[in-house]
């Protein structure tokens, strides 16, 4: 590629290609500033570096086998050899060996690495450098407004992060319960030693423990406290209001990641507000219960039924889609309004070798072949008999399903698998 000559882009061309960089969930930022450096700048791996996502510090894009090796120390030393706005070419040790980079530290603090192949040098690093600021202050701005797409992915650095956690426990808890085994055996001779040696490990064991259910604390919370923590915030914004509140809380007493409970917290607000809003309700009654794999909330109020739908509606999407849960809306002037939602509280992946298809049920793939055919939700509900509202839950359900996170992925996805309405 080095003899081929690049075309200069066009302005409109740039703003455009860094809106797309910048415009999706903040999981994939580092593969889609990859995708658009790569004819500017080649690169074998591409790596960000902020401490202010203290979920997810490295956001990466290249070979799994090497930017899984890549450590958060080794960033960090090579983030403070660099002054903010400056830039460095050169051998560089990551992945416990020694690369050739070319790196740049933003000035909002943010590090970004990219890994040259042989040969290979930045044309224009100025000009890198200054599309990467966009690419910090998008990610500072997401991580400062906590965003769902930044919710989601925090929620999976959580998961990752506890899934690590339990791995370490276990090993070190198998060594010091072996170091413990050997060291009370009847045949070593120093007592005293034996015994100084026996306290030490013990005492390294029961911090280890105490660690880890520190750690896993952090990242999970039992469903009767979250649902508590609601049940006092609800109490303080319905203050003074006259209305009656019921409130049913989980029989199961599990955990669940404290992203799921969050979200789940900021939903039942997002409702309970809406229907504090409308002309005199009665009565708000809410419900969380779980039948082994979701969460379920059931949000209902009686008498008013004026709730304004697509306005509640917009602000229950966004959190939905971040925690791969679905909702359903229904006000009926008069009657009341309802609101179910539906939060699973663990995601299933697709088995290797099982079709992208055969997770949905007979409803969702009527519902998907509509979508192939660019229809609306008004639309799909006309040609299946169904309310708009089942619609929406039928398609926030197959996004799921599929891993996409847009009715035009799914639409995508469908029409290459050959579904049609």
């Amino acid at each position: 590629m080095a003899g081929l000559a690049r075309r200069t882009e066009t302005p409109a061309e740039l703003l455009s290609g860094m809106r797309e960089v910048i415009a999706g969930p903040l999981a994939g930022i580092a593969n889609r500033f990859s995708q658009h450096l790569a004819d500017r700048c080649p690169h074998t791996a591409l790596i960000i570096f902020t401490r202010e996502c203290t979920g997810r510090p490295r956001k990466v894009a290249g070979p799994a086998e090497f930017i899984e090796r890549v450590t958060v120390d080794e960033l960090d030393v090579l983030r403070q050899s660099l002054e903010p706005g400056a830039t460095t070419t050169g051998p560089v040790r990551l992945a416990g060996g020694t690369h050739r980079v070319w790196a740049v530290r933003d000035r909002a603090d943010t590090l970004l690495v990219l890994t040259l192949p042989d040969g290979a040098e930045v044309a224009g690093p100025e000009e890198i450098s200054a599309r990467f600021g966009i690419v910090a202050t998008s990610i500072r701005q997401q991580v400062a407004q906590a965003s769902p797409d930044y919710l989601a992915e925090s929620r999976a650095a959580s998961s990752e992060r506890a899934r690590t956690i339990a791995e370490l426990t276990a090993v070190q808890e198998a060594t010091l319960t072996g170091l413990l085994g050997t060291l009370r055996s009847a045949d070593l001779d120093d007592r005293r030693a034996r015994a100084a040696a026996t306290e030490i490990a013990s005492g390294a064991l029961i911090s280890l423990r105490a660690a880890g259910e520190s750690d896993r604390a952090r990242f999970a919370e039992p469903l009767p406290e979250a649902f508590a923590r609601l049940h006092a915030e609800i109490d303080s914004l319905l203050c003074g209001r006259g209305i009656d509140l019921h409130c049913s809380g989980p029989a199961e007493d599990r955990s669940v990641s404290g992203e799921i409970a969050y979200a789940a917290r900021a939903m039942v607000r997002a409702v309970v507000l809406a229907f504090g809003a409308e002309p005199g309700p009665e009565r708000i009654r809410l419900a969380w219960t779980c039948d082994g794999d979701n969460l379920l909330i059931d949000a209902q109020e009686q008498a008013a039924g004026t709730v304004d739908t697509e306005a509640l509606s917009r602000q229950l999407a966004g959190r939905a889609d971040a925690v791969r849960g679905a909702y359903t809306l229904e006000s009926v002037p008069g009657w009341g309004s309802r609101v179910t939602v539906t939060i699973p509280l663990e995601h299933a992946p697709t088995r290797p070798g099982e079709h992208p298809l055969s997770t949905l049920n007979r409803r969702e793939l009527e519902v998907l072949g509509h979508l192939t055919t660019g229809k609306r939700n008004r639309a799909i509900a006309d040609a299946l008999g169904i309310t708009e509202s089942t619609v929406k839950f039928h398609v926030a359900r197959l996004l799921k399903k599929l891993d996409v996170t847009t009715r035009g992925e799914a639409a995508v996805l469908g029409a290459r698998l050959g579904v049609g309405a």
